[in-house]
């Protein structure tokens, strides 16, 4: 529950941002019609974020079981990339967010204008689709009921739509590119978790090898080592028992089980190992850039 607040806390705040920039342009401009464009846009994101919601949830029913893990898998292999993917974005963009997005504008005002519905369209259904797609792996991961995923991920989108109303009115000012850097910290944490939860899935459905497949015949040490019982790094629910609050708070944060294979552990690893140092270094370099442009639009 922790991750989805986050998510939609943060994800939510990224649209809020963006549909405050597009609708502060039009309003300068004078275009009213272009406004009620950007919120038919947005409104078709919103429905379009539920299906996929939706579709993710009630989806899997009546496959089989490996049909039902080889999805589950995949899907949360797409959300870490997808996560990794808007974390560095966000990083990226920070300083230049609001001419990006008027370049967007004064292209899709020509014509009829109805480019306007689309931009507004596209810049909420990312983060939707992203929101929909990480609750839903995160909760499979952590095994928190849906429901109660979705409850705390709306709760951090409300949290972020008044964050975003009061940066607007100017009752409060919050330092943007430091909240998107370490969210998007904790966001790499718990995308590791995920990143080995789908691993495991995939080891469940016999795509990947693992405790639930014999090693083939004549198979080295090596090999023969990630097969079967010899594929498991740990097996320690006798010491963190998985419906324990330490043992689910553990799961739903940095991905750790009580059970888990070589393969996870490798995977978890290797991607905290990699991408958060990179992701801090890019940190580093975008802090010595100019004062965010996304923060003056917003104040």
């Amino acid at each position: 529950m922790i991750a989805t607040l986050l998510i939609g806390l943060r994800e939510g705040l990224e649209a809020a941002l963006v549909v405050g920039i597009l609708l502060a342009y039009a309003n300068r401009l004078g275009r009213r019609d272009a406004v009620v464009k950007i919120w038919w846009g947005v409104a078709a994101a919103i429905v379009c974020s539920l299906v996929v919601g939706a579709i993710l949830t009630f989806g899997a029913y009546g496959l089989s079981f490996t049909a039902q893990e080889m999805i589950g898998g995949l899907l949360s292999l797409l959300a870490v990339v997808l996560v990794t993917w808007m974390v560095f974005w966000m990083l990226r963009m920070a300083h230049g967010l609001s001419d990006d997005l008027r370049d967007q504008l004064d292209r899709a005002m020509l014509g009829a204008g109805w480019g306007i519905a689309f931009v507004g369209f596209v810049s909420v259904a990312r983060e939707g689709v992203e929101t929909a797609l990480f609750i839903w792996a995160t909760t499979r991961a952590s095994e928190v009921s849906p429901l109660l995923g979705f409850v705390s991920a709306v709760s951090g989108i409300v949290v972020a739509v008044l964050l975003s109303w009061a940066m607007y009115r100017g009752l409060i000012r919050i330092d943007l590119v430091r909240f998107f850097r370490w969210s998007g910290v904790l966001l790499l944490v718990f995308a590791a978790g995920i990143a080995a939860y789908g691993v495991h899935d995939l080891q469940e459905a016999g795509f990947l090898p693992g405790p639930f497949m014999a090693a083939p015949e004549h198979a080295g040490p090596f090999v023969a080592s990630w097969f079967g019982d010899a594929a498991w790094a740990f097996q320690i629910p006798h010491i963190i028992p998985p419906d324990s609050v330490f043992g689910v708070l553990l799961s739903g944060t940095v991905g750790f089980a009580a059970e888990m294979t070589k393969l996870e552990v490798l995977v978890w690893a290797l991607y905290l190992v990699v991408v958060l140092p990179l992701f801090i270094r890019a940190s580093r370099a975008g802090a010595r850039a100019p004062r965010s442009t996304v923060r003056k639009e917003v104040h």
